[in-house]
């Protein structure tokens, strides 16, 4: 939504709604789909050009777009398409659906919404979602999640942390010392004082509490957080993890995540599809070169590694990577 990096999507110089949508409709039509002309359009055009074309074809054919690329597509590579149709916020609402439906909660979607994104998007996704749903987003992440990963979602979706950018060095120091108190210095851990201060610190800030918490102890705090929140507090470690890899580099973190959608048996397709789909048009680029620095690999090759077909292609394209066998 706030673009701040390198994209690997941009908008289309020269773009035409009405030739999009007629090019679509002929690729659609009649036996088979022609898959690469949907990717050249849908995998090149901003969300907002989607959302233009989207409009188009239901005036120009009298036909949903979606439900067309349903009918003629399937698999990973439908879900693909169907994502970059939907509009950002709408997708965004759509993920934490799914995230808290049936049994279990998928916590890697919630992490990756909450503890990424600003008050003012946090903010439009909570009212979008009342609105799609009919349901308070707050009480559904209550009834979704437990203990202390509960406290931190409900910290985060209220959307009030500090963003004024000011810092305060002895603030820093204060707050570094409480940390310490709370975590290793103490039998047990107080999750208050963690959730406190990295719910509400404004990034500057928390760039100098993590500084100083690494002058105090001589190891990072991103360390103190794996000792403190272990075993049964996976999802409450990585929630204050990702906190602190956003902090201190944010493409790293979306790095590690798409490694992690990929790595060993099989692949997370719905989690690749979210972070290609939600970076691709604000820091795509910075992403890449993190997961080659990170894992001595392109991105590039590791997508053509777990992943085949038009949804290989589709993926490449969103990525800014030639096509290939």
């Amino acid at each position: 939504m706030f673009p701040f990096g390198t994209p690997t999507v941009l908008p289309k110089e020269n773009f035409d709604a009405h030739a999009d949508s007629a090019a679509l409709r002929k690729a659609m039509k009649g036996w088979g789909c022609n898959d690469e002309e949907l990717i050249e359009i849908l995998c090149r055009r901003s969300n907002d050009q989607r959302q233009q074309i989207q409009k188009v074809f239901k005036t120009d054919y009298g036909k949903d777009l979606i439900e067309n690329i349903k009918s003629e597509t399937r698999g990973n590579f439908e879900d693909l398409l169907v994502a970059l149709l939907t509009p950002t916020l709408d997708f965004y609402c759509k993920e934490i659906y799914d995230a808290c439906a049936g049994i279990g909660t998928d916590e890697d979607a919630l992490v990756e919404v909450f503890c990424t994104l600003s008050n003012n998007e946090i903010t439009m996704i909570r009212d979008r979602y009342r609105e799609l749903y009919g349901k308070d987003l707050e009480n559904v992440l209550i009834g979704e999640t437990s203990g202390n990963f509960k406290r931190l979602l409900v910290s985060l979706v209220n959307a009030n942390r500090d963003e004024s950018g000011i810092t305060d060095i002895e603030k820093a120091k204060a707050d570094a010392t409480a940390l310490l108190r709370a975590g290793e210095l103490r039998a047990g851990t107080d999750e208050s004082t963690f959730n406190s201060i990295l719910c509400q610190r404004n990034y500057q800030q928390l760039k100098l509490i993590f500084d100083e918490y690494e002058k105090m102890t001589g190891h990072s705090f991103a360390k103190a957080i794996e000792n403190e929140f272990s075993g049964t507090e996976s999802d409450i470690k990585d929630g204050f993890l990702a906190i602190f890899q956003v902090i201190t580099n944010k493409h790293e973190f979306f790095a590690r995540r798409l490694h992690k959608s990929m790595a060993g048996l099989g692949t997370t397709d719905k989690q690749l599809i979210r972070l290609v789909v939600t970076r691709c048009e604000i820091d795509m680029g910075e992403i890449k070169e993190a997961f080659q620095r990170l894992f001595g690999e392109s991105l590039r090759d590791m997508i053509k590694g777990d992943t085949s077909g038009s949804y290989k292609h589709a993926l490449y394209a969103l990525i800014g990577e030639q096509r290939s066998s």
